[in-house]
């Protein structure tokens, strides 16, 4: 009987992890952003603001995750300004097949001292947008992080998601994935 109720509550477990999507997230980032100097992190501001608990969802969701990493929330002129994006429909995405995100930020600090030869090299090598097309995903989750001062885009981070807007789930579901995709920002900055 003991055998029995620890099998079963083994099934009970294993059935609720079966049960939760796993979203699988990518990115993108600009070769020119100014990665060790950006402190502070406010939100794009939209002329008709959408005050449901999506978006409520999605901001706290950055929000904490920014400020984990020591950036410090910000209104009035921040250095990054972060805006996202739900596709609810069919979408054909373009990614970029780049170097690990960790891997370039750390080459890029290790190197003070090198020539104008050995900068353009090492860029010719390292720095290239090989462009990746994804397959038509029926919605998607995209996050956009972007140099305030310069008024590009400096990283971007995007899953597949399917959300389905009328399930009691879908704080969770949104918070999952957007956690998701900011686990792919991991740049910490020193405020």
């Amino acid at each position: 009987m003991k055998s029995a109720l620890t099998l079963l509550s083994f099934l009970f477990i294993l059935s609720g992890c079966l049960s939760q999507k796993d979203y699988i997230a990518e990115y993108d980032f600009n070769y020119s952003g100014n990665f060790k100097k950006y402190k502070t992190f406010g939100f794009v501001e939209h002329p008709f603001p959408d005050t449901t608990f999506f978006n409520i969802t999605i901001e706290n969701t950055i929000s904490n995750r920014l400020d984990a990493q020591g950036f410090r929330a910000q209104d009035d002129k921040p250095d990054l300004l972060i805006n996202y994006k739900i596709f609810s429909d069919s979408i054909k995405y373009r990614g970029y097949q780049q170097p690990n995100f960790d891997y370039w930020l750390s080459r890029r600090a290790s190197q003070f001292e090198v020539t104008e030869e050995e900068e353009r090299e090492n860029r010719e090598r390292d720095e290239n947008y090989n462009s990746v097309k994804y397959l038509q995903n029926t919605g998607m989750l995209v996050i956009y992080v972007i140099d305030n001062k310069r008024g590009s885009t400096i990283w971007q981070g995007y899953t597949p998601a399917d959300f389905d807007f009328m399930s009691p789930e879908i704080n969770t579901e949104l918070t999952r994935a957007t956690y998701r995709v900011m686990d792919q920002f991991k740049l910490l900055t020193r405020n």
